[in-house]
């Protein structure tokens, strides 16, 4: 991450959402303990925060000042969080690593980590529905809470682990197709949620501009996980912040593996293109998300 803008916009959202997050996760002493305790553990810790960069980026290209939308920034930086708890137990990929340090439930234990996750799931919810300082009102919380509801839920990050893992228990090879829908739901829909909320708060935008940003989350989405594949090859342990190589002990079905590192880098810059694309009639105020497209297969983590 060289670009110096890139790194001070990262920076500054950083410091915005978890400043945010800090007044809205409940202190550590206070009861029960061990939860709250847990669940700050895997909020407040040294995450790249992207999903509320993305957020931020996507509202500044439509004319809205970030601290206006915190509440969308926290809500899906707390829902991740709670994706990752999750998805790092014992019962799903069974990780001892993330962010560069021991995953929740090897501190907190597996019963305190699943309920830390469902505790930060239904905070941000919480933080959507009560924060009357979004722009556009109750309408546009309400639209919020359901597209943050349908990126997590059956047909978007639940359902795209609920597809990885049922090819992975029955022993399925995955084609292309398979995979990409996949990923599209597992991850890219969370992505594509953050830009779509700052859309969702400025109801008066038009519909071409909400379409191109739209288009540029798909592509985004796509293009981190296949990156994140690739990190899972090429990256160092201590680096990424979780066990390289995992993927492949695990014999999952990965971009790599199907198609070999050159081709998989390459179709992550082919959908980088395309997102960027879609910036085009976007003018220097969306130059943030124009960083993160090309941070995304540039990144070392």
């Amino acid at each position: 991450m060289s670009d110096p803008r890139l790194q001070a916009f990262l920076a500054a959202c950083r410091e915005r959402v978890t400043s945010a997050l800090e007044a809205q996760l409940p202190a550590p002493e206070i009861q029960p303990e061990p939860l709250h305790r847990a669940m700050r553990y895997a909020v407040l810790g040294t995450g790249k925060y992207i999903r509320p960069a993305l957020t931020y980026g996507a509202g500044l290209a439509i004319g809205l000042a970030p601290e206006t939308l915190n509440a969308p920034a926290c809500a899906l930086e707390l829902t991740h969080a709670y994706s990752l708890i999750h998805d790092d137990l014992p019962a799903m990929d069974d990780d001892d690593l993330r962010r560069g340090r021991p995953t929740c439930h090897k501190v907190f234990g597996e019963a305190m980590a699943i309920l830390a996750g469902d505790a930060l799931q239904t905070l941000a919810f919480q933080i959507l529905a009560s924060d009357d300082t979004v722009p556009g009102g109750a309408q546009a919380r309400t639209a919020m809470v359901d597209t943050l509801a349908r990126a997590a839920g059956s047909r978007g990050m639940a359902g795209g682990q609920a597809l990885e893992l049922n090819a992975f228990t029955s022993g399925r090879e995955l084609d292309l197709v398979a995979l990409e829908n996949i990923h599209i739901h597992k991850t890219g829909a969370l992505i594509r949620a953050s830009v779509r909320m700052a859309t969702l708060a400025r109801p008066e935008l038009d519909p071409k501009s909400t379409d191109h940003l739209d288009r540029y989350a798909k592509c985004l989405g796509l293009a981190f996980q296949i990156h994140d594949d690739i990190l899972d090859v090429e990256g160092e342990t201590a680096v990424i912040g979780k066990t390289r190589g995992k993927d492949q002990a695990q014999g999952k079905a990965t971009y790599p593996a199907l198609l070999g590192l050159a081709e998989a880098r390459a179709q992550a810059r082919m959908l980088v293109t395309e997102a960027l694309t879609n910036l085009q009639d976007f003018d220097e105020r969306a130059d943030p998300l124009r960083w993160i497209a090309r941070y995304i297969v540039d990144r070392d983590r």
